[in-house]
């Protein structure tokens, strides 16, 4: 019995290890950090991540979306 959980404890190591050394379970979350653009904001997704890149600089913004009922450009850094 011992040696089984000997086993497993190794295996659940080396598995740790593995994940934690290959990111495989890294975030790609993004956090909202600043408003772009008039509202209601009439282009696209693509015209507001440019907004926030060119108004904020690429980093901190990773992307722009427009969201909510009234069309805001959201920055995700």
């Amino acid at each position: 019995m011992a040696k089984n959980i000997n086993s497993v404890s190794i295996t659940v190591l080396l598995f740790v290890l593995l994940v934690a050394s290959t990111e495989i379970l890294k975030s790609e979350a993004k956090t909202f950090c600043f408003e772009c653009g008039p509202v209601p904001f009439l282009g696209t997704n693509a015209d507001c991540s440019n907004c926030c890149k060119t108004k904020y600089g690429n980093p901190p913004v990773v992307s722009g979306v427009v969201e909510g009922s009234e069309k805001h450009c959201h920055c995700y850094c």
